[in-house]
């Protein structure tokens, strides 16, 4: 293999493993192969149950637990795919990022293992972006062009409070109007 075709293979075979890894853990969320926990911890008093089964059941449950696994199914063809691997990267970073705080939060003594892995998936998605920096630049470059000029009458600007609160309300309105229907 020349050289020069080193680092494509690189980048390419990382963004493979993380695909492959969020799909894996993505599917075991909603397959029952992760999270919960078994009978015997149930039947515990709360403070005999260690944080990291505490933790698993409390991720058992839904609609949490499916929408981490869907998630994590949806970044991996991102991923895959050469057109969108910048978005399947950049989207992953607070995945690896949440899993990563979970693991040191709540894994005791495994949580070593867990964050030098997750810290060398934080590394491979990196290099992902950075191969692609050019790109990336861009994209931040058109993003931090100045917004077109917004002028308004001194009482636009005044009564933007006002108009912000009605907008909470609007918020509001369904909520309110189920609580009246119970």
């Amino acid at each position: 293999m020349p050289r020069t075709h080193y680092r494509p293979y690189l980048i390419l075979a990382a963004r493979v493993l993380l695909a492959w890894t969020l799909f894996r853990y993505g599917w075991a969320k909603l397959t029952d192969g992760q999270f919960g926990v078994d009978e015997k911890t149930m039947t515990l008093p709360l403070k005999e149950v260690d944080l990291f089964r505490l933790s698993w059941y409390l991720a058992e449950h839904q609609p949490f637990k499916s929408f981490i696994g869907i998630s994590q199914i949806l970044i991996a063809p991102l991923l895959i795919i050469t057109r969108t691997s910048i978005i399947g990267a950049l989207i992953s970073i607070p995945v690896w990022l949440n899993i990563l705080v979970w693991d040191i939060t709540f894994m005791g003594g495994m949580s070593t293992a867990f964050t030098f892995r997750l810290s060398f998936y934080l590394l491979l998605t990196g290099l992902i972006i950075y191969d692609r920096k050019d790109e990336v630049l861009v994209a931040i470059d058109s993003i931090s062009q100045p917004a077109k000029k917004f002028k308004h009458s001194l009482w636009i600007y005044i009564s933007l409070p006002v108009a912000a609160l009605i907008l909470e309300i609007i918020g509001a309105l369904p909520n309110a109007i189920l609580t009246l229907l119970r």
